[in-house]
């Protein structure tokens, strides 16, 4: 018999309006212990308002949150402190160091001094800012600010931690820096929730994604289990010089073809199921002595869910 797995953030029916705006449209999710749980959608979907309902920073119309087995309210202050926030606006304060600024925050749930400068230490190491620490903010590099961020969050150690699109606008390594950060967070223990704008951010650390889209929860499953609700299972792509529209029209009636596009020198075919749809694209094009250039094939992907089901480009936001 399996074990039930531990619930640690149950929303129930929840909803949310701002005037005759429905912002959360009767919401359920459930966050397992252990997890790393993907809140997806585009701007407007309900990502933000579905967290600041979680917090208790808004009030709501109707529904439950319960966090570690009991309901959140504005003074469950003993639920807030295994709780660690790192949103996407960076909340340090300027006047104080990076040291000072990570145990201001970590003060505020850590009373002991000893026990609070080990934990200090221990965040700065953990996201690599051993040699800053004397730094204000406003002389650190932006990927080296969101680190400072993401210190001040989680020094307290969090069994439950909330980021926010945490790698907005910084450089490739203090990216991977941040994902790694995440995983070993995750793999110590810490349950967390996790929002971004770049896919395959998502696709590498969560376990679990939902979709939400105006309000709504429009699908959610693991990565694997996403692709396959829609209907694109390969598209390939191969540059080449012109497409007269007789061999448009051919690859169009291939088996298990069901779009085919042509811009810019570039022959976009996108195949639903079937095996073999490269050999047989390219053989059309070999019959009608078109030459081509590179070739490649793609999996979905799950910016590829995501335009399906929601019909919207989630494009990088800076």
């Amino acid at each position: 018999m399996e074990n039930t797995p531990e619930t640690v953030v149950k929303i129930s029916s929840l909803v949310k309006r701002y005037g005759d705006l429905l912002a959360i449209d009767h919401l359920d999710l459930q966050i397992n212990k252990g997890e790393v749980f993907g809140l997806l959608g585009p701007n407007g979907s309900g990502k933000t308002t579905t967290i600041n309902c979680l917090l208790s920073l808004l009030s709501f119309d109707k529904g439950s949150i319960e966090i570690f087995g009991k309901e959140m309210t504005p003074t469950s202050y003993d639920t807030k402190r295994k709780i660690g926030l790192i949103m996407q606006n960076i909340a340090v304060f300027d006047e104080l160091t990076v040291y000072e600024n990570i145990d201001y925050f970590c003060g505020l749930y850590v009373s002991d001094k000893a026990q609070r400068k080990a934990l200090v230490e221990e965040a700065i190491k953990f996201v690599g800012l051993d040699e800053f620490t004397k730094f204000y903010p406003k002389k650190l590099s932006g990927g080296l600010l969101r680190r400072l961020n993401i210190a001040c969050g989680i020094a307290h150690k969090p069994e439950l931690i909330i980021l926010d699109e945490p790698t907005v606008a910084v450089d490739p390594q203090s990216r991977n820096k941040i994902l790694e950060g995440i995983q070993q967070l995750n793999r110590e223990g810490a349950t967390v929730i996790y929002t971004s704008h770049y896919m395959e951010e998502v696709e590498q650390i969560c376990s679990r994604i939902a979709i939400l889209d105006k309000g709504k929860k429009i699908a959610e499953g693991s990565c694997g289990e996403l692709k396959q609700l829609i209907k694109n299972t390969e598209t390939v792509n191969i540059e080449l010089p012109s497409l007269p529209q007789n061999v448009h029209s051919a690859l169009a009636s291939l088996p298990h073809v069901y779009e085919v596009r042509y811009d810019d020198e570039l022959l976009t075919v996108r195949c639903s199921g079937g095996r073999h749809n490269l050999i047989r694209i390219l053989d059309v094009l070999q019959k009608n002595d078109i030459s081509f250039g590179r070739v490649y094939s793609e999996l979905p992907t799950l910016n590829d869910v995501f335009l399906e089901i929601t019909g919207k480009e989630l494009r990088d936001k800076e």
